[in-house]
């Protein structure tokens, strides 16, 4: 596969991924992952490395040259031998290199499927962060606007505070009021009837006291309502406050998280990540039966298992073509010097230089090596089967148990989807009866906490469900997740 190709592919895989989950920024960052992320890189340039090893399993050995050169030339007949130049070229037996060739390749697609297996991880690891940004903006959305629905709240309770006693909301009216609705008549009318008889005399303390009665009674269910009223403000504020510091938490949270983010990028940590204000649970139906089999035949851990195994095949054919005998070929040129010595006869091939065509062949006799490397072969390629089996189990049984997880999840989140619609019908009456004064505040800063918490649980359950369906397209493998 070549580097266009690979390219391509990704291409047409972030893609996919952008209509499965419907994530324009998203399929931004994933493809930026797989440009940048170094890991991904490291694999990737391990995969062209193996590649180079394809054309070096299948080359022709190298000729060998020998050449020797005589301190003091050798006489023969028609001359005196100065020098031999020997090429020889070994061949090995037919379909040898061939073999070879076809275990490179085989072992180069294991560094591939290695590559796309970083890939998916690599995947799942934005996917996970880029949900966990989602839950914590979606948290911070909810709290803000909780914040606001406690200033309202602390809004009716300053205007509660505030009100008279006689009022139609039916607060108590303040102290300062009620005693300043006392007349001073019944001091002015004792003077008056000072110089009346006893009878008179004695009716006139006993008003004096109830009306001394009245008036503190006044005083103090003016305070009581004073004292409420204020309490229940203070009570608010606190609410306030603490919400403020689970603001501040949260957004601590998210930049500790985005740096996270930018790491799978391979960015500085401070660098912006684009999360949208809302996010919905991905429509996803997993079909066990047909997801087994896009396992069998998409996960890179079984393909690089099988590529495992196609390797060890041809290694054991590698194995056995080479414990035939490699032949070669040869040319051996000998240097001639002219005989100068005239007492002795010569031919015309005096001084001539000679060349000999040579043939070479290797013997195995030796056979227990070339039979225990077959057998090597065939003991890794069964212990591959064993490895497959094995790991295809594995997959299946972690298949099953996202299934079951999924179903669980789903099943949390239409019941904090109604929980929450019935704490906030719950809210707004509760509020409408603290307007009224039919409850106190504990019952609706209670039920306001009750909402808040479905709502945060909510988007967390569906911050959850999105990542085991991205756990789970990694177990099928993230090839053709549309099918």
């Amino acid at each position: 596969m070549n580097r266009y190709k690979l390219l391509f592919l990704i291409v047409l895989l972030i893609a996919e991924f952008s209509v499965a989950f419907g994530q324009d920024s998203l399929s931004h960052y994933l493809e930026v992952a797989v440009q940048n992320n170094p890991g991904l890189k490291a694999d990737y340039l391990a995969y062209q490395a193996a590649l180079q090893k394809i054309p070096q399993a299948g080359a022709t050995p190298d000729p060998q040259l020998d050449m020797g050169y005589y301190l003091k030339p050798m006489d023969i007949i028609d001359g005196s031998q100065v020098a031999d130049f020997t090429l020889m070229q070994m061949f090995p037996w037919f379909g040898t290199r061939r073999a070879a060739q076809t275990e490179a390749g085989h072992m180069a697609n294991m560094e591939f499927q290695k590559f796309r297996e970083t890939r998916d991880n690599l995947y799942l690891s934005v996917y996970t962060q880029w949900f966990i940004l989602c839950n914590l903006k979606q948290q911070l959305l909810n709290s803000r606007e909780n914040r606001k629905y406690l200033e309202q709240l602390e809004a009716l309770s300053v205007r509660r505070f505030s009100s008279p006693s006689g009022s139609s909301s039916g607060y108590s009216a303040p102290a300062s009021v009620s005693q300043s609705i006392t007349p001073s008549s019944p001091a002015g009318g004792m003077n008056s009837m000072a110089g009346m008889g006893t009878s008179s005399s004695q009716s006139i303390p006993q008003n004096n006291s109830m009306t001394s009665m009245t008036s503190s009674g006044r005083g103090m269910s003016g305070m009581n309502s004073n004292s409420t009223g204020m309490s229940d403000v203070l009570r608010i504020q606190l609410e306030i406050i603490e919400l403020d510091n689970t603001i501040e938490s949260i957004q601590s949270e998210i930049k500790a998280e985005k740096a996270k983010f930018n790491a799978l990028l391979n960015r500085p940590a401070e660098s912006e990540v684009i999360v949208p204000d809302s996010f919905n649970k991905i429509p996803f139906n997993l079909d066990v039966p047909s997801a087994m089999s896009k396992i069998s035949a998409q996960n890179p851990m079984l393909g690089m298992i099988n590529q495992e195994e196609l390797a060890y095949k041809a290694k054991q054919e590698m194995d056995k073509k080479m414990s035939m005998p490699m032949l070669g070929v040869g040319l051996q040129y000998s240097l001639i010097k002219k005989r100068m010595d005239m007492g002795i006869p010569v031919t015309d091939m005096n001084g001539m230089d000679m060349l000999m065509p040579m043939v070479s062949i290797s013997i195995p006799i030796f056979r227990n090596k070339y039979k225990a490397q077959q057998k090597e072969s065939e003991f890794l390629q069964q212990s591959v089967r064993e490895k497959y089996a094995d790991t295809y189990n594995a997959l299946g049984a972690e298949l099953l148990q996202a299934k079951h997880q999924l179903e669980n999840a789903e099943r949390q989140i239409n019941l904090l989807k109604k929980q929450t619609e019935l704490a906030n019908t719950t809210y707004n009456l509760v509020v409408q009866e603290f307007v009224t004064g039919k409850s106190d505040l504990a019952d609706v800063i209670q039920v306001q906490r009750q909402l808040l918490d479905y709502r945060l649980k909510q988007s967390e359950a569906v911050a959850t469900y999105n990542t085991m369906v991205a756990s789970t397209q990694r177990i099928i493998s993230f090839k053709e997740n549309n099918e």
